[in-house]
């Protein structure tokens, strides 16, 4: 089953859930810029399956930088929203990451554990506790280094905003592209290695844990073994250049 294209999976679907795969660029929600975004995609991509007459409803549980690709899983009911959110707070939500990184960790594995607070539109490490830092916690794994680069897989505990970037970064390891983290160059359209790769979750309603993985995109800067055709693609500049056009607003 695909979303807007034959390389854009729907992983899952059904009355409570649904969990799809963002490329990089798209944003999670409307903002003041009315670009297309994954919620109202979500709503019209129900409506014209269904023929559903109205609004649809999708919930955000949780969100994906605009220019981070992965798996995201969206709420169909109000109760579905709420018992994901609850797990969420809870931490029994599984979220792992690929990052291709710049230069080689000084561990091929450890945890990292960071005061965080805001800085305007940012993130930045806090060197005492201070009034709104949060703690910031996630495992790494070096799975290869080459080239100056490591590919990294990433266990995240806690989900602070921008914390994967800020920790990495902090390490010594900015993610590639991630300029406002320290990376020492900019990709295509701001785009970053940072994959939302993994996502494992309690079925709101049935008994049953739910997996979702993505493969590495095509045109991520990493190799892959799956083959291209088996691969969705890293961006939504991907999407566009095989001639996808996506509604610029969408829904109530």
């Amino acid at each position: 089953m695909y979303f807007y294209h034959e390389r854009w999976p729907v992983f899952h679907e059904d009355n409570h859930l649904l969990v799809v795969y963002k490329p990089a660029g798209l944003i999670m929600q409307r903002d003041h810029r009315n670009k297309a975004n994954l919620v109202d995609l979500a709503k019209m991509w129900i409506k014209t399956r269904y023929n559903k007459p109205g609004n649809a409803f999708v919930g955000m549980v949780h969100r994906l930088d605009a220019p981070v690709a992965g798996v995201v899983v969206m709420a169909r009911t109000s109760k579905s929203a709420s018992r994901l959110s609850a797990q969420i707070r809870e931490r029994t939500v599984e979220k792992r990451y690929l990052a291709v990184v710049q230069g080689r960790p000084p561990r091929d594995q450890a945890w990292l554990e960071n005061l965080l607070k805001r800085d305007g539109r940012k993130s930045c490490i806090a060197s005492t506790k201070m009034t709104g830092s949060q703690k910031a916690r996630l495992k790494y794994r070096c799975i290869s280094s080459r080239d100056r680069m490591s590919l990294l897989d990433i266990v995240l505990e806690t989900g602070r905003r921008h914390q994967i970037r800020v920790q990495l970064a902090h390490m010594g390891c900015p993610i590639l592209g991630d300029v406002n983290y320290g990376a020492s160059k900019a990709m295509n359209h701001g785009r970053i290695a940072l994959l939302a790769h993994r996502l494992s979750f309690d079925h709101p309603t049935r008994d049953m844990r739910m997996v979702f993985e993505t493969p590495p995109p095509a045109g991520w800067p990493w190799s892959s073994k799956n083959g291209e055709k088996d691969q969705p693609l890293w961006t939504l500049e991907n999407y566009e250049r095989t001639g996808l056009t996506l509604p610029i607003r969408v829904g109530g």
